[in-house]
C-alpha cells in the first residue's frame, strides 16, 4: 500500500479516523524526534512501515501529528519517541522502547507482551504492546442509548475493582471477592435495594466503565 503523508493536526489528541485517512496526534513535550510504527497485525513482530515526524512540518508546540492516507480503522500502530534521559528530573526517553499511544481506544499484543522486557533499556519491539485505530462510528451499540443524563446529577465515583469488594464485609462469595463479576454483583445488589426503598431506582442511569475488561 502506498502511504501519502502530510502534516496533520495538532487536535484532537489520539488517531482520528477521517474520510480518507488517519490523522494521529500525540503529546510529548521534551520529545526530540518521534516515529509513528505501522503494523501488518497485533502479532507482527516488528512494523512494516516507520513513518519519522519532522519536527519542522509535524509538531505544533508539543503536540507531533500526522495524517496518512488511505489508512483506516483498524490499523495497528505504536510509536518510538527519543529524548532526554534524566531520571532525576523525571526525563526518561529511550528510542529503544515501542509506546503505546495514551489516547488509543484499543491495545493488543498481549500474548507477546513482556514486563521484563519494558523495563529494560533495549529494543522491545516484539514483546510490545501495540495501539489499534478505532472508529467510534462503527461500533454496533446493540440498541443502547445515551441516558442523558445532566452533569449537573452526575455522579462519577472511580474505584479499585480489587479492593473495593475484597473484605469479607462486601458480603460476597470468597471467589468474587475482588473481581469484575464481584463488582457488577454489588451495583446490581445495591440498585435492587433502592428501588425496594424509593419505589424507583436512583440508579436507573447507572454505567459502568471498565476500560480493562475483556471478553
Amino acid at each position: 500500500m502506498t502511504l501519502t503523508i502530510q502534516s496533520g493536526d495538532s487536535f484532537p489528541l489520539g488517531a482520528v479516523v477521517r474520510e480518507d485517512g488517519v490523522n494521529f496526534c500525540l503529546y510529548a513535550k521534551e520529545a526530540t524526534s518521534v516515529e509513528l510504527l505501522l503494523f501488518d497485525s497485533p502479532e507482527s513482530p516488528q512494523p512494516h512501515t516507520t513513518l519519522w515526524l519532522d519536527p519542522e512540518k509535524n509538531r505544533t508546540f508539543q503536540y507531533w501529528h500526522m495524517f496518512a492516507r488511505p489508512l483506516t480503522a483498524g490499523q495497528v500502530y505504536a510509536y518510538r519517541v527519543d529524548g532526554p534521559y534524566d531520571p532525576n528530573s523525571g526525563l526518561r526517553f529511550n528510542r529503544n522502547k515501542v509506546l503505546i499511544d495514551p489516547y488509543a481506544r484499543l491495545v493488543v499484543g498481549w500474548p507477546a507482551y513482556s514486563r521484563r522486557a519494558a523495563s529494560t533499556l533495549f529494543d522491545n519491539c516484539d514483546q510490545a504492546l501495540r495501539s489499534v485505530v478505532v472508529d467510534p462510528q462503527q461500533y454496533d451499540w446493540e440498541g443502547d442509548v445515551h441516558p442523558k443524563t445532566p452533569y449537573a446529577e452526575t455522579v462519577i465515583y472511580e474505584l479499585h475493582v480489587g479492593g473495593f469488594t475484597q473484605h469479607p464485609n462486601s458480603g460476597l462469595p470468597v471467589e468474587k471477592r475482588g473481581t469484575y463479576a464481584g463488582l457488577v454483583e454489588k451495583f446490581l445488589t445495591s440498585s435492587r435495594s433502592a428501588s425496594r426503598r424509593w419505589n424507583s431506582c436512583p440508579c436507573s442511569s447507572l454505567m459502568l466503565a471498565m476500560p480493562h475488561l475483556e471478553e
